[in-house]
């Protein structure tokens, strides 16, 4: 499967609450993601998709407190506890849009954001999910029933940058999952290779894989 991210056009509504004893919590609003409309990576979610997927993230993550988004774009699949900047707290339907609150958290990566926020940063949101794409008879790819989310979310810089560079470093490689965590294809293609290798010839298979790796810098 794909690694898929999705920046979301829309910049985030920024909302502050005030606590009972004075002090003030933090949320950003806004589309998280969208169905059945081409977006600018030239794909589309077909809105029963995301249904299923967004109820499912819901009851599994949401409602247990574990709808985790971090801020920036990380290279893979997994959540990275130490990079966590939010926790989504809602996302619901509205028409073909999907649209989400998180609550930026204490965390030296949600300080950050704070900060940005305050000054008046703008910030935009990232979805990032596994899943396969298959033409559809438009043309376009199409996201397929087997797409999980990692995160409704992850906070990024200004919307309407280019993504030319996450696309080439984190969608360019295929995941599986082994005993239910995501793998890169490349490295289980690895260790199947060198644990294949008999012991006389396993100095040169590491030297061969090796090359291939720094080939692919």
């Amino acid at each position: 499967m794909k690694l898929i991210c999705e920046v979301q056009e829309q910049k985030l509504e920024f909302v502050t609450e005030a606590k009972e004893d004075g002090e003030k919590e933090y949320f950003i609003e806004g589309i998280f993601m969208q169905a059945d409309i081409k977006n600018r990576n030239g794909r589309v979610y077909p809105v029963e998709t995301l249904q299923k997927e967004v109820a499912r993230y819901n009851r599994e993550y949401v409602a247990k407190n574990r709808a985790y988004g971090e801020l920036g774009h990380p290279q893979g699949p997994v959540i990275n506890l130490d990079r966590v900047s939010h926790m989504i707290k809602e996302l619901k339907q509205d028409g073909n849009n999907f649209v989400g609150r998180a609550k930026i958290m204490g965390t030296p990566m949600g300080d950050i954001v704070k900060n940005l926020m305050r000054e008046g940063a703008t910030l935009g949101v990232s979805s990032r999910g596994m899943g396969t794409l298959k033409n559809n008879k438009k043309g376009v790819a199409e996201v397929q029933k087997d797409f999980l989310l990692a995160t409704a979310g992850d906070i990024v810089a200004d919307p309407s940058a280019p993504s030319a560079f996450v696309e080439g470093i984190m969608e360019g490689v295929e995941w599986v999952q082994v005993n239910n965590a995501w793998v890169a294809r490349e490295i289980e293609d690895i260790q199947k290779t060198i644990s294949n290798t008999s012991k006389r010839d396993l100095e040169e298979r590491k030297l061969e894989v090796f090359n291939r790796f720094l080939s692919r810098l």
